[in-house]
């Protein structure tokens, strides 16, 4: 099964997590990494597993990389009943309530239009001591199993 890992930032580090989630799942899964500003929703595959990797920006609210495909999601509006996706978001708990938005509303967004969820929603926080790429791969570990369970 291929594995899409979309991935929405303001100052790089989705790219950096989508790379390091992508390692650990090329063994198995073949994924291929896009900017969310760089990928169609109408390239959406429910063949495929969805990958979101989303950082959150602002008062809580999507970074600008994310925009023009959640913008594009609310616009086309797809059936993505039958896609699978999970969701690896980038917060900081200082910003309270809003911590982890973004990867929350991408999550939203793609359930609206029949896409189910499975796995842990991960969410980094900044403020801690772990590294964002660390916990993105000790996340897409226990991902690998849930890919192939269709």
């Amino acid at each position: 099964m291929s594995t899409v890992i979309l991935y929405g930032t303001e100052t790089g580090t989705g790219e950096l997590v989508a790379n390091a989630i992508s390692d650990v799942l090329a063994a198995e899964h073949d994924p291929s990494i896009y900017d969310m500003t760089e990928f169609a929703v109408e390239d959406l595959d429910t063949e495929d597993f969805l990958v979101v990797v989303c950082s959150t920006y602002g008062e809580g609210e999507l970074p600008t990389g994310a925009e023009p495909f959640a913008d594009e999601l609310d616009e086309v509006k797809p059936d993505l009943s039958g896609l699978r996706f999970a969701v690896f978001g980038l917060g900081d708990t200082v910003y309270g309530e809003t911590f982890n938005r973004g990867g929350e509303i991408m999550a939203e967004r793609l359930t609206a239009l029949g896409a189910r969820q499975v796995g842990e929603h991960g969410r980094h926080d900044l403020s801690g001591k772990i590294k964002p790429q660390v916990q993105a791969k000790e996340w897409a570990q226990e991902l690998t199993s849930i890919i192939d369970e269709g």
